[in-house]
């Protein structure tokens, strides 16, 4: 074995290894080239140091991987994964996989590269409608649609994994004629609850509408602004949880969302209620909207919460890792949306979804990677580090203590956020209509322009 040397802090190297990173089509440091079988991790600041060289933003990672030298098997098939999960604390698991893929496929390497998710989004379709589409990618319900009509996505009915999905996935994964993606997480969405700050005012964990409203009320004469929301999916899942919480938990719930699918007008009728309580929520004052606009997923809400000055945020449970790292001290917990006069709603989404470029030159390679992806040993290591649901049978919960409230509701009162059976781009539909609700409109007029999203949408994907 090759002698190791220290180059950082706690970090070593092989003394045969190199370090290889490239520089994305689009102009972002990529992630290191995984090519060969035994990996070290190289220092943070020597990798800092080598993303700063290209004068560039947007490295895909903070930790990155040293790589040694080629042993003896030829590399005969280069597959490249392309994602949103960018960040050191999301990336780790997906090294991990990808090594362990390198290691049972000696003749194949895997490159990832991690941006952040809107930006993302514009440099995939750029990709693909180039032809230079890579042969691995995340998608979420809105390009799925488009892709779909695009000829993009390869039919993954045949990838053995398959039938390892819980009910749940499989509803959303077959909603078309062929399966088009494999999820490797369920996310859920949540009232973070800062139970210290709440019990000094004596107020509870919120249930109800009305318990929720009273609680904003209690703050805000206190001189706290209630709830920290970003500009994405803050708002938008409350939206989307009070208006579909009825249609979910009917008896006959396939059938209404089914008659929601393809009609703009039925659909934003039915988030109107969520859109009068979003409207509601800024006129009070229960966010700061000026702030929220301007507030960035999952980096400025999650550094106001931590300071400990505010009592609830609304995103993604996925956040509570970081919000443990950035708060040691703080104590909170992740509850169910309370919307209703009744229990509380818990808002999912069927996501981080792997689909294979059908267009790419190594389609059989890519539909392998993606079976072995989601293999239990892998996909449930990588839902649980991004604080979120298996999707496969049984739906293991997160082990993140600050999400036990919400695996009471994950079976009894969910909202799917962005349901595959609904084919209509009601996620960023949502997005662009609360932000105009905290520019000032009313629910009335988001109501409109939810329809015209919601319309020219549909005419996209067909």
């Amino acid at each position: 074995m090759p002698e190791t040397r220290r180059t950082g802090e706690g970090a070593f190297a092989s003394s045969e290894a190199v370090f290889r990173m490239e520089t994305a089509r689009d102009g972002c440091c990529r992630g290191a080239l995984f090519t060969r079988r035994r990996f070290v991790a190289a220092s943070v600041l020597g990798l800092a140091g080598a993303c700063a060289s290209f004068l560039l933003p947007g490295c895909s990672t903070s930790k990155n991987i040293v790589v040694e030298e080629a042993e003896s098997t030829p590399i005969d098939t280069k597959l490249t994964f392309f994602g949103f999960k960018y960040e050191s604390i999301n990336v780790a698991v997906i090294e991990d996989i990808l090594r362990a893929y390198m290691d049972a496929h000696p003749n194949v390497s895997v490159s990832y590269e991690g941006i952040k998710s809107r930006p993302y989004y514009e440099a995939l379709k750029k990709r693909l409608a180039s032809g230079n589409g890579d042969d691995v990618f995340m998608v979420d319900h809105d390009t799925e649609l488009l892709f779909e009509e695009r000829g993009y996505l390869a039919d993954l009915s045949d990838v053995r994994t398959i039938p390892l999905f819980s009910s749940l996935a499989l509803s959303q994964m077959k909603a078309e004629s062929s399966i088009l993606y494999m999820p490797t997480s369920i996310s859920a969405f949540g009232l973070y609850c800062n139970t210290d700050l709440l019990a000094s005012h004596d107020v509870a964990v919120p249930r109800t509408i009305g318990a929720f409203e009273s609680a904003c009320e209690t703050f805000l004469a206190a001189g706290l602004t209630p709830v920290v929301a970003n500009n994405d999916i803050s708002l938008k899942t409350l939206a989307i949880a009070r208006g579909m919480a009825e249609v979910y938990a009917a008896s006959d719930a396939e059938r209404r969302i089914e008659a929601l699918s393809d009609d703009p007008d039925a659909l934003s009728a039915q988030l109107r209620p969520g859109l009068d309580l979003v409207e509601r929520f800024v006129e009070r004052g229960y966010v700061d909207a000026a702030l929220a606009l301007t507030t960035e997923k999952t980096a400025d809400d999650l550094e106001q919460f931590a300071t400990g000055r505010y009592p609830f945020m609304l995103t993604g449970a996925w956040a509570s890792v970081r919000v443990h790292d950035m708060a040691p001290d703080l104590a909170y917990e992740v509850h169910p949306y309370p919307v209703l006069d009744g229990d509380p709603v818990l808002v999912v989404n069927v996501d981080t979804r792997v689909g294979v470029n059908a267009n790419g030159t190594h389609v059989d390679a890519a539909k392998d990677f993606a079976a072995f992806f989601t293999e239990p040993s892998a996909i449930e290591r990588f839902a649980n580090s991004q604080c979120s649901f298996s999707p496969l049978e049984g739906n293991a919960a997160p082990d993140d203590e600050a999400l036990k409230p919400l695996a009471g509701a994950f079976s009894s009162s969910v909202v799917i956020g962005s349901d595959d059976n609904v084919h209509l781009p009601v996620w960023g539909a949502a997005r662009q209509g609360v932000v105009s609700l905290l520019e000032g409109s009313s629910a009335a007029v988001v109501q409109d322009q939810m329809r015209a999203l919601l319309a020219e949408g549909a005419g996209e994907a067909r």
